[in-house]
């Protein structure tokens, strides 16, 4: 980013084509933005990001192109979006000319009431323009979980963040699974070759009209301004995807001073491979993660499928996830197993901590005042034998009751190296240190594994919510490492099977 702080009042959003201004509260989402502005197509369903009746599509970077992504309107700040490119339902197509996706929905029947159909349109359209999208020879069956792929490449998993609750789900499978190609005047598609909008500084102030206080909003234009503004602000919220607050907002009431977005800086968008280590930048979102590593790191790949749904790893940033510091974050137990460490940048410089020291207390870390998360580093070499499990009460989609994750290392059949981290058990994400000390050393059979279960089963201090109860936490570790054996043992049994596949 070049531009210096904008001194303007107002945002310029460019919505279907047409440059909108926002001049509102910091505090309004996208969702109300373009519901005022009589773009009605998007609707507030859940106001959390779970039914998808909000998504829309924005123009984000794709290397030198252009990435249509849908997002949830309901969650992102409408401030976010200045300087960039949104198109909603509306924009997509009109009754005397049905966008492809609308054609299908109408002709197939994947629409009742229509509460949640633009959204399916927008989330169906955005893996419609996926460039990696490619009709295949499987007719129709799957090619394996996660990713459930249609004869056209169409990958229903895309659609994870989308509810209907009347329509059915199988005649917008049918619709999603009859999409060809974008024909060549395609306009949207054409606009995928073109550079997405470049991230533009913004600074405006209004005032919150029910509680007559100020808000700010501020997008630095690089990391050292972001810096600089917290060593003199240090209560300034840090904001990125905006999936964490964005909840707090809408359904808490929560309103902040002063928000300083980071989600754009160039300097946290990096991912780097070396020698010694994979960096992920802290504002890369999960799905580019996901996208760039190409299952480098085969236990994120793992994680990633069971993280919320395609929508919200669309916004979800690595460094968000771990500066909530929730104990049910899905992204640590997967990272303490993987033994990351976390760059910490302030104005007086940067440090690097190991993640199974960053976490202090609930919600609580050592991140200092005035500091941010700039990286994640893995080190290199990888575990051989790796697994993400998260036992919740939906497959997909849900707040875990309890997350693990394994990177175990065995040479001559015996466990050489064990790393398990834990959510969900603890009023922090922990290392489950007493079970690796119980691996480590022995033989990679049932008779350790049983032992060292008995001991996974103390680990932490499960407590009794809505979602579990702690007795069932207790069991679901001691089952949970049972199941990695027999997972990683099936596997071994055909020499050809990658472990980590």
């Amino acid at each position: 980013m070049t531009a210096e702080t904008t001194e303007r009042s107002s945002c310029r959003i460019t919505v279907n084509g047409t440059v909108h201004e926002f001049d509102g509260p910091p505090h309004t989402n996208a969702l109300d933005f373009l519901r005022g502005e009589g773009l009605i197509g998007c609707k507030e369903g859940c106001a959390e990001g779970e039914c998808g009746a909000c998504s829309i599509l924005v123009a984000r970077s794709d290397g030198q192109g252009t990435r249509w992504t849908a997002l949830n309107a309901c969650l992102m700040p409408a401030a976010s979006l200045d300087g960039q490119e949104v198109i909603t339902s509306e924009g997509l197509g009109s009754v005397e000319n049905l966008h492809p996706v609308q054609e299908e929905m109408a002709n197939r029947g994947g629409s009742q009431c229509g509460y949640c159909t633009p959204g399916f349109v927008c989330s169906m359209a955005a893996e419609y323009y996926r460039p990696e999208r490619t009709a295949n020879t499987a007719d129709g069956a799957d090619r394996g979980e996660p990713h459930r792929c249609g004869p056209n490449g169409f990958d229903l998993h895309s659609l994870s963040g989308n509810l209907c609750r009347c329509t059915g789900y199988r005649p917008i499978r049918d619709a999603a699974y009859a999409l060809g190609a974008p024909d060549a005047q395609d306009v949207l598609a054409a606009r995928r070759e073109r550079a997405a909008p470049a991230a533009v500084s913004t600074d405006i102030k209004r005032s919150d009209t029910p509680t007559g206080s100020i808000g700010r909003f501020r997008r630095p234009a690089n990391l050292g301004e972001a810096l600089s503004i917290l060593a003199a602000e240090p209560e300034t919220l840090l904001v990125a995807g905006g999936t964490d607050w964005g909840v707090e907002v809408n359904i808490k009431g929560a309103r902040a001073r002063s928000i300083l977005a980071i989600d754009r800086l160039t300097e946290l968008r990096q991912v780097h491979f070396t020698e010694d280590h994979i960096e992920l930048g802290a504002t890369c979102t999960l799905s580019e993660i996901e996208r760039l590593l190409a299952g480098k790191i085969p236990l994120l790949g793992k994680l990633f499928p069971q993280f919320a749904s395609r929508l919200i790893r669309n916004g979800a940033t690595i460094g968000g996830n771990l500066g909530t510091a929730s104990p049910i974050g899905d992204a640590p137990p997967a990272l303490l197993a993987l033994e990351a460490e976390l760059v910490l940048a302030s104005a007086a410089g940067s440090r690097t901590v190991p993640l199974a020291q960053y976490f202090t207390g609930y919600r609580q870390t050592v991140r200092a005042a005035g500091e941010l998360i700039t990286a994640v580093r893995i080190p290199l070499a990888l575990a051989p034998l790796t697994s993400f499990q998260k036992i919740s009460k939906r497959r997909f989609d849900d707040i875990s009751s309890v997350a693990i994750g394994y990177a175990v290392t065995v040479e001559n059949n015996h466990i050489t190296k064990a790393r398990i981290g834990l959510g969900g058990v603890a009023a922090t994400p922990l290392r489950a240190m007493a079970t690796e000390a119980a691996l480590e050393g022995q033989e990679w059979c049932l008779d350790t594994i049983n032992a060292a279960a008995e001991v996974m089963a103390q680990e932490g201090t499960p407590m009794d919510d809505l979602r579990a109860s702690s007795s069932y936490r207790k069991a679901m570790l001691k089952s949970s490492l049972e199941r990695f054996f027999a997972e990683q043992s099936l596997y071994s049994a055909d020499p050809n099977e990658e472990r980590n596949s």
